[in-house]
């Protein structure tokens, strides 16, 4: 990734292209400030914000602009706002895909499928044809996973292992849970998998985790919690916000779209992996998931390149969950192939 090499001392750094879709709703909202003042790219990366939106979104689009003009932060060296999507992908080094057509009343998963197949094929094309060849792509808009898929299967020109689905939300989730639960601060939880769809069958795993540098397993002492009340908490954490908000949780998930970029860029620390939607190798590599599947796996990174853990011990109810939501994900892989089938 271009500009993000340097030190303190060196001021001529070149900038960082970070494009945000769906830049007028919640989440860019929450996430465009938090780019701005270097929390996903570091204190020191000069950053250029390309914001997209649809048109009927163009006049609020132009509002968060200009908020962010009026923010002056010293890190930004240029704004562009546009409603057109190959002027917003020209140029991008990091590109996070959070429009995307949500799931209204009645609707059934099919039917957002399919607008959204449509909208991630459209983006694939201009992505590849425009931004840099080493773009850096995070997937936000659900089905995340499934979206992910269809762009990089649209943009065969950008390697496989540069687009990916955010799962780090999930992850930060079930590190807060730990720490709620044993009175840890969550800089000390470390090492929970999430494994799987970034949807309601996905298996936080804590069983490689530790608090304080103790087994999360022993600390808590207990199973019935850690594989019952903290699993669903992580898992229905979306709803349960909306429920007590009326409001998506786009703090959170702007958050943690800053951790996902900033540990792909500049490495995860010594000793610790967290989680991340990749594309599957298949085989051992890829703890029997099928080759093609974007499944989260716990992750190290290092030098930009993310790296699956290798060689940790799964255990049967380990098994079981992550055959499930597996099968969720090979689901929405044949449907949305047979929607593009038919378009």
């Amino acid at each position: 990734l271009r500009g993000t090499t340097n030190d303190r001392t060196n001021a001529m750094v070149s900038p960082v292209t970070v494009m945000i879709t769906g830049a007028a709703g919640q989440i860019g909202y929450a996430l465009a400030p938090q780019v701005c003042r270097g929390a996903m790219l570091g204190p020191d990366t000069p950053i250029i914000l390309h914001l997209l939106d649809i048109p009927p979104a163009e006049t609020a689009l132009k509002g968060v602009a200009m908020e962010l003009v009026d923010a002056a932060y010293p890190l930004v060296k240029k704004i562009v706002a546009t409603v057109d999507l190959e002027e917003a992908c020209k140029g991008v080094d990091v590109a996070v895909m959070v429009g995307g057509f949500p799931r209204g009343p009645g609707m059934e998963r099919k039917d957002v499928m399919a607008k959204n197949v449509a909208i991630y094929k459209g983006q694939a094309s201009a992505l590849q044809e425009h931004a840099s060849a080493d773009v850096k792509v995070v997937v936000v808009a659900n089905p995340a996973n499934t979206n992910a898929l269809i762009l990089s299967n649209y943009a065969p020109k950008i390697p496989k292992e540069n687009v990916t689905c955010l799962t780090r939300l999930d992850h930060n989730r079930a590190l807060g849970q730990v720490s709620e639960r044993t009175g840890v601060p969550v800089s000390d939880v470390k090492n929970c998998i999430i494994w799987g769809n970034h949807s309601s069958t996905q298996y936080p795993d804590v069983n490689h985790a530790t608090a304080g540098g103790k087994s999360v397993r022993e600390l808590v002492n207990d199973d019935e919690y850690l594989n019952g009340e903290f699993v669903t908490t992580v898992q229905q954490r979306g709803a349960a916000i909306i429920a007590a908000r009326k409001f998506s949780s786009a703090l959170s998930a702007a958050s943690s779209v800053c951790d996902h970029v900033r540990d792909w860029v500049h490495g995860t620390p010594e000793g610790t992996w967290t989680s991340m939607g990749v594309i599957s190798p298949g085989g051992d590599a890829g703890y029997g998931v099928e080759a093609g599947l974007m499944y989260s796996f716990p992750v190290t990174c290092a030098g930009g390149k993310w790296s699956i853990v290798q060689g940790l011990a799964i255990d049967d109810r380990s098994r079981s969950l992550m055959d499930a939501t597996a099968a969720e994900l090979k689901e929405e892989k044949t449907m949305a192939e047979e929607l593009i089938a038919a378009m």
